[in-house]
């Protein structure tokens, strides 16, 4: 079995409010690494380099996956 590096999550500001009970997750605290997970299911971990972070999230701010539309 792998060790699992020792993870400090975040939530979005927008999530720290207690009304809010699910949202995603971050942690930059790894170097080389950005791990996602949901707050309703905390055990499950996906992890990306951060050249894919930064592809992911300049998609996301280009509007690539505006649910919306």
């Amino acid at each position: 079995m792998s060790h699992r590096p020792d993870f400090t999550f975040v939530s979005a500001s927008a999530c720290r409010d207690k009304r809010v009970n699910n949202c995603p997750q971050i942690a930059v605290n790894v170097p080389g690494v950005v791990a996602l997970r949901d707050s309703e299911r905390p055990e499950t971990i996906v992890t990306m380099t951060e050249d894919a972070w930064r592809t992911l999230t300049d998609a996301v701010k280009a509007g690539e996956f505006d649910l919306s539309a």
